[in-house]
């Protein structure tokens, strides 16, 4: 295998992540998402995989094995895929960055931005049971993922996509970036 590259997709909650690494898959660039190794290590341990219980296992786990400690869950992962190329979503943590700097041979970290307003608005929309149901709320979310170290990912991040239109366009502007990244 050639060396390997790993892009990072990170940013907020509801800023569009998961369709920007979408964008990769559709173009045949397998993903991982951090989230689904919290979800999976949850219910290994028999839990239901709400957001109570994924949030209580995610801050054992970094409190056990480090702040890397999501990331390390995700090796596995990465050795069973053949590709020169994999998509991360969800770094939440500089640590976590630091575990693929160590395990890839480049690592590009891409944050997807939107603003708070527009980021409870889409989450709000979404309709889904984890929805935040009032600002206050929402505001507790974000100071909890930057308290994990999102806040520093995203200051690091080596490209910025601002996502403060439509889904088509995030769509289009994804599109547009995974075609220049591979």
């Amino acid at each position: 295998m050639n060396a390997l590259r790993i892009i990072i997709v990170t940013g907020m909650p509801g800023a569009g992540k998961s369709e920007v690494a979408q964008a990769f898959h559709d173009i045949g660039v397998p993903v991982i998402v951090m989230g689904d190794v919290v979800r999976e290590e949850t219910r290994k341990r028999g839990l239901d995989a709400n957001p109570a219980n994924t949030r209580k296992v995610m801050l054992e786990l970094r409190k056990i094995d480090g702040p890397g400690a999501v990331a390390q869950h995700c090796l596995g992962r990465l050795h069973a895929l053949e590709s020169d190329t994999i998509v991360i979503e969800g770094c939440r943590s500089v640590a976590e960055i630091d575990v693929f700097d160590d395990y890839a041979d480049e690592v590009i970290t891409v944050c997807v931005h939107s603003s708070p307003k527009v980021r409870y608005a889409r989450l709000r929309d979404r309709n889904r049971t984890d929805a935040p149901s009032t600002w206050e709320i929402f505001r507790e979310r974000d100071m909890r993922e930057i308290s994990v170290g999102l806040g520093g990912v995203i200051a690091l991040s080596d490209v910025m996509l601002i996502n403060e239109g439509t889904l088509g366009d995030l769509h289009t502007l994804s599109k547009e970036l995974a075609a220049k990244m591979t």
